[in-house]
């Protein structure tokens, strides 16, 4: 990327379509998985699956910053035309994502024991998530791999080979749970090797793919992958962004855990009115890694420019985005809600509160965008106060709402998705002062 170069539309969706397309198949393992349980007959195997899952998902989201930092310092390397620096960020997360997983293997009993014991099912749905969990916590350093590899292509603007590797993950997974489930009848143990499977699968075609475009560099020589600068940016920024998802983590299981409070009826409208909020960040998350690869190459490039301009076309797409989900929710959510319950009492919960599911993606846009735009920067110090100050905010609009009850919690998320976006952007003019002067 040249000093003279202008971001277009065109590289945002070269980037944010294939990563759209990529998070709207994630969910498919959800059904497929929740579907061949169902059909076993036995409601603790269904709940089980549900629970271990809800653990994994927390569990190795916590350690995204795998995948953010490494499109960060891949995107950054690509704009300074550091090109000999990509294969050592590469393995230089590999060899972070091996540890974590082993680590997480090598305790998988005490984290057992904490987070399912956290959770508070029943003795049969305890038993059996404990059966998927010692199954597929083997797939974790598989997973986080599997992050670094994702997260590294999309660095380089390579997002249909991301979305190639995502997308064979995802059919394997849900090929691999109806073959050993429903065909080979190894029920809930079935499901969790289905994991296991697509996930050494997916880091298989992925390292083949990495192999094939690091095949013309010069050998990794040990001093320039162990060098004590670059390792001690990678660690910091990785702490960082950590702490930052766990604060979000944080807010959402907070949420959960309110409208749990609150009456089966109530957790089970929020239930359903999550989805929304996931369809919302299926689009707006796009738009997000197409701001981390473009503001972290134009940062690399030390084009002030080119980033202001990504920041502008990131922004403005994903408000225009917002607008049609908004209106979507807002003249189809009712019947949507109709065909995620059948219960009259929850779809009649679910319509009060929809009013707050379709405010949301407006208020949104603004949080996934500027999380981009910190991440491709590493920016990610400020990222870290802001979300911990955003989560401080939450906690005390709840409180002060709480007497209404789940109105008040709904509440309570819109005003932690505005303080996310708006202490994000009121930062942002100083943070590209600093880092461009002017």
């Amino acid at each position: 990327m040249n000093a003279t170069a202008k971001v277009t539309s065109a590289q945002v969706f070269a980037i944010a379509g294939p990563a759209m397309v990529a998070n709207l198949t994630t969910p498919l393992i959800g059904i497929v998985s929740t579907t061949a349980i169902g059909r076993l007959g036995d409601a603790t195997l269904l709940g089980g699956v549900a629970m271990a899952s809800v653990i994994f998902d927390c569990m190795f989201w916590l350690f995204a910053f795998l995948r953010m930092s490494t499109v960060a310092f891949t995107a950054q390397s690509l704009g300074a035309g550091e090109t000999r620096e990509l294969h050592a960020i590469l393995v230089r997360g590999l060899i972070v994502a091996g540890i974590v997983g082993v680590a997480l293997i090598t305790l998988q009993v005490p984290l057992a024991a904490i987070l399912l014991g956290a959770m508070g099912g029943s003795e049969g749905v305890t038993r059996a998530a404990k059966t998927y969990f010692v199954i597929r916590i083997w797939s974790a350093p598989l997973a986080l791999a599997n992050y670094v590899v994702l997260g590294w292509l999309i660095g380089q603007a390579r997002a249909t080979l991301a979305l190639s590797v995502q997308i064979a993950i995802n059919v394997i997974n849900m090929i691999a749970t109806i073959l050993l489930v429903l065909v080979a009848d190894l029920g809930i143990s079935g499901a969790a090797i289905a994991a296991v499977i697509a996930e050494a699968a997916g880091l298989a075609i992925g390292g083949a793919i990495a192999r094939r475009l690091t095949s013309g560099h010069p050998p990794l020589a040990r001093a320039h992958l162990f060098d004590r600068d670059s390792l001690m940016r990678m660690l910091t920024v990785n702490r960082d962004i950590m702490i930052r998802t766990a604060s979000l983590i944080a807010a959402f299981l907070f949420f959960t855990a309110q409208g749990a409070r609150a009456g089966d009826v109530t957790l089970a409208a929020n239930a359903v009115l999550n989805n929304f909020l996931l369809i919302s960040a299926f689009f707006l998350d796009g738009l997000a890694n197409a701001a981390e690869q473009l503001c972290g190459r134009a940062y690399g490039a030390r084009s002030r420019d080119e980033f202001s301009g990504a920041v502008k076309l990131v922004v403005s797409w994903g408000f225009g985005f917002a607008l049609v989900v908004m209106a979507v929710f807002a003249l189809f959510g009712p019947a949507l809600i109709d065909m995620m319950t059948a219960s009259p009492e929850v779809r009649r919960v679910a319509r009060d509160f929809m009013i707050f599911v379709i405010a949301s993606p407006v208020l949104a846009v603004f949080a996934f965008a500027f999380d981009g735009v910190y991440i491709g920067a590493t920016w990610a110090r400020d990222m870290r106060n802001l979300m911990v100050a955003s989560l401080v905010i939450f906690l005390t609009a709840w409180f002060a709402l709480r007497s209404f009850g789940n109105y008040g919690l709904w509440g309570a998320l819109l005003v932690h998705y505005a303080a996310r976006g708006g202490l994000e952007a009121a930062r942002y003019p100083a943070l590209l002062r600093k880092s461009f002067g002017g």
